[in-house]
């Protein structure tokens, strides 16, 4: 019964968001912004490739820019939580208001395969839209350069698209409990662009200002006293998931970077330039995929939590 059932509001959640305008909407917002920073990501590297050579090539089209476009990572970076917030604002409290909430718990399923059921269908959504604009932009880039992606390109770009999953679905389960908390759907969703807006911009404002409190810094400071400053802001914005899951993305689409710490120049004196293999750049930003993943667990926990105990009337 309880499988069954899940499965049930699983796929009635999942058509309806399918079925939804809002969906639409945000399908057509992110393809259209991911195409067009591919194109000017695919227009420059055309005319590089005979200078740079081909290592990595089809990889740059995700991470390149144009002369006044953004990357595809930069747009992923600020749409994505649009899109976990814009499905999930209004999942529980919109139920409630409208009075379907009581009429669906009246039948003989268990509470929590409500929220599960939810909490899956919205991760579909994302998965899907996620891996259909990495193969469309992918066969496009393919067409534009001439160049298909290696072995090594196609995990680390299947690797990105786990960590833009798990990202987007952080702004997922946060809605969700914002959803809980708020009985009307429209101070959700404001709360929910406060919360998007304070850990995307405020969160690197108040860093640098908690950073020089703590550890000043001016022309005579020491090397240690700035690497403190430096690595203090630095944790204060891994707070931030945009911030975590930016580092993650560079490392897996940038072989060449080997860290993502402070580098001082002693660190630099004797490497040898060269890009990590696959594994060793997964390596380097497992604890920012546990972290993403534990964010998601966290607020999906809460989720859980609050809507197991609360009373819900007809």
């Amino acid at each position: 019964m309880t499988n069954s059932s899940l499965l049930v509001l699983y796929r009635k959640e999942l058509a309806d968001h399918l079925r939804s305008k809002r969906f639409v909407i945000l399908l057509i917002l992110i393809t259209v912004t991911g195409l067009a920073s591919i194109y000017a990501a695919a227009s420059g590297i055309r005319e590089a490739v005979a200078q740079e050579g081909n290592e990595f090539v089809f990889l740059r089209l995700f991470t390149a820019s144009g002369n006044s476009i953004p990357s595809f990572i930069s747009f992923i970076s600020l749409l994505g939580p649009l899109v976990g917030l814009a499905i999930g604002f209004d999942s529980i409290n919109g139920e409630l208001n409208r009075g379907t909430m009581s009429r669906l718990l009246a039948q003989p399923i268990h509470r929590d395969n409500v929220i599960n059921g939810k909490f899956l269908a919205g991760i579909t959504v994302i998965s899907i839209m996620v891996l259909s604009l990495g193969i469309a932009v992918g066969a496009i880039g393919i067409i534009m350069i001439g160049i298909p992606p290696t072995v090594e390109e196609i995990l680390r770009l299947l690797s990105f698209f786990v960590v833009t999953i798990f990202y987007m679905s952080i702004w997922l389960a946060l809605s969700q409990l914002f959803s809980l908390l708020f009985k009307q759907s429209a101070t959700s969703a404001l709360a929910c662009i406060a919360a998007w807006l304070f850990l995307s911009i405020f969160v690197g404002l108040l860093a640098g200002v908690i950073s020089d409190a703590l550890f000043p810094v001016d022309e005579t400071s020491s090397i240690e006293m700035q690497l403190r400053n430096s690595n203090l802001e630095l944790m204060i914005n891994r707070i931030s998931p945009a911030t975590l899951f930016s580092e993650a993305t560079i490392c897996l689409l940038n072989p060449g970077v080997r860290t993502v710490s402070i580098i001082t120049v002693d660190r630099l004196i004797g490497a040898i330039p060269g890009a990590l293999p696959f594994f060793q750049s997964v390596l380097l930003i497992w604890p920012h995929l546990v972290s993403l993943i534990a964010l998601n667990m966290i607020c999906f926990a809460l989720s859980y939590i609050f809507f197991m105990r609360r009373e819900i009337r007809a």
